[in-house]
């Protein structure tokens, strides 16, 4: 279990890159007056989480290195998930756009001054959140793929293992193998009661 939490590290890059998502999507809709958008829409409170983010990507970074001195040294494999590229991109795009979706409508319920509704998610530009998901998803997904080749690297440089030879006694010529038989040794234990007479 701890070593399947240390490889899915790259999960650790979903709250950032879910950030970017929803920042992005307000630059782009409104350009310079995005800040003043996010103010209004009830979003500063995201302003609070960014050092979350930060920690986030920082424990990623950190577990990254670890595991990738660890394949260096031989102590672990380099373990990779080979799935398509085309798949991993796009179930982080899906990722992505159902975050910035739950989030746009916790916040439509939650925050006042929040556009309530369908209007609240898709509308006032929020239709930019699909293609910059995909973008950042994209951005995840060329990570993944630079970090497994590190680690694919690092297993390369990592020296080979000495395969344990298996320990043979050998039985000296003109010795022949005794044959151990339990019941014909003192420790045999001893035998079954006799049976009862007493009725």
């Amino acid at each position: 279990m701890r070593r399947r939490r240390l490889h899915g590290s790259g999960l650790l890059l979903v709250p950032a890159a879910a950030f970017v998502v929803h920042q992005l999507r307000y630059t782009l809709a409104y350009g310079s007056r995005a800040n003043a958008e996010l103010a209004a829409q009830g979003h500063s409170y995201l302003s609070s989480l960014v050092p979350w983010f930060v920690l986030a990507l920082g424990l990623a970074l950190a577990l990254f290195i670890r595991r990738a001195v660890r394949t260096l040294r031989g102590r672990e494999p380099a373990r990779t998930v080979s799935r398509s590229g085309l798949v991993l991109w796009a179930a982080t795009w899906a990722g992505l756009v159902a975050i910035y979706v739950v989030q746009e409508s916790l916040e439509a319920l939650l925050v006042s001054g929040h556009p309530g509704g369908i209007g609240g998610v898709l509308g006032h530009g929020g239709l930019w959140a699909l293609p910059v998901a995909a973008v950042v998803a994209l951005g995840v997904l060329v990570l993944l793929r630079v970090a497994r080749l590190v680690l694919l690297a690092a297993a390369r440089r990592a020296p080979r293992r000495a395969r344990k030879q298996p320990v043979v006694l050998g039985i000296p010529a003109g010795i022949a193998a005794a044959v151990v038989r339990p019941l014909a040794a003192a420790a045999a234990g001893r035998a079954p009661p006799f049976a009862s007479t007493v009725r």
